[in-house]
């Protein structure tokens, strides 16, 4: 099983529609995750074309900075625990990344967002950047912003990818670019923490 995840989008705020890359890559995923500050439902509506969307409400969504406020629809919410393949996934905008420990920390916020069971995946944005971490069991994936990567100003950003056919989850990120996709050079990346 192949889910897209995508995060950040600030459409129309960053350009009046995605980037058609992002489509064409999703053409074949079983469910598309987003990880908020949609802006506009009409991406959720595109996206839906393609598969199933969840998508999470994030602060943008919410009026932050004046914008407008999402109106109700159920593909949003705070916070998705959705199974898929066996696997347990969590999708929300906002965990504490980077952690400010000891109060501040991703396994105290999966406790509150997920009191019934612990994830095995947990999917986020917010940070516009980039991140695959293993945190306490958890495989936790921020897919990064396909328009405003690392909150720079408009350009091809990144998309991600879960793959649920193994014993394992696995979680892959890739670099938009003017010919398609390219994945991600982790090496190159200035991760600011």
């Amino acid at each position: 099983m192949k889910i897209g995840l995508i995060s950040d989008t600030h459409i129309p705020e960053a350009m009046p529609e995605l980037w058609p890359h992002v489509y064409q890559q999703f053409y074949d995923v079983q469910a598309i995750l987003h990880a908020g500050d949609i802006y506009d439902l009409s991406v959720i509506d595109r996206l839906q074309e393609i598969a199933p969307v969840y998508a999470a409400r994030g602060n943008g969504d919410d009026g932050s900075a004046g914008r407008c406020i999402q109106p109700d629809d159920d593909r949003l919410r705070e916070v998705w625990s959705l199974e898929f393949n066996g696997f347990r996934i969590g999708l929300t905008h906002y965990i504490p990344m980077p952690e400010i420990p000891p109060d501040i920390t991703v396994s105290k916020w999966l406790g509150k967002l997920f009191p019934e069971a612990k994830p095995d995946v947990l999917i986020y944005g917010d940070t516009h950047v980039e991140q695959i971490d293993m945190i306490d069991g958890v495989l936790c994936v921020n897919p990064g912003s396909p328009t405003y990567p690392h909150n720079l100003n408009v350009q091809l950003g990144t998309i991600g990818f879960l793959h649920l056919d193994e014993d394992q989850p696995r979680a892959e990120i890739l670099q938009l670019t003017e010919e398609g996709v390219t994945p991600f050079d982790w090496a190159a990346s200035r991760r600011p923490w």
